[in-house]
């Protein structure tokens, strides 16, 4: 097990088959707002819900490969990375996902964890 791992909080998000493709989903746990997204492909992707713009909901943004639109200002954004793609700049935050026993987690710090 990585180090990484030991310090990560796996939590019960949603069932995959549940996921709709291409269309964000909001995950909230202790406060923290996540977008988590099924491409066509069958690859998930989380991240901060709010673009670092004008905190639109990233959840109700289009998606195009990897890429979701924010839906106040068409900001674009990298869905493995979080960056704001040029000539826009900035970022939100990423986080790792996984399935098991065919149920979506999504990994959170145990440093925020015991935090919050």
């Amino acid at each position: 097990m990585s180090v990484q791992e030991e310090q990560t909080v796996w939590v019960k998000a949603v069932s995959y088959g549940d996921l709709a493709v291409n269309t964000g989903k909001t995950i909230r746990y202790q406060g923290e707002e996540v977008a988590l997204f099924k491409l066509s492909g069958g690859k998930l992707h989380a991240i901060q819900n709010r673009c670092p713009h004008k905190q639109g909901v990233l959840a109700e943004g289009i998606v195009c490969d990897e890429h979701v639109f924010c839906p106040m200002h068409d900001r674009k954004i990298h869905l493995p990375t979080g960056v704001v793609q040029k000539p826009d700049t900035g970022c939100v935050r990423t986080y790792p996902t996984k399935i098991q026993d065919g149920l979506v987690f999504i990994g959170f710090s145990k440093a925020e964890e015991l935090a919050s």
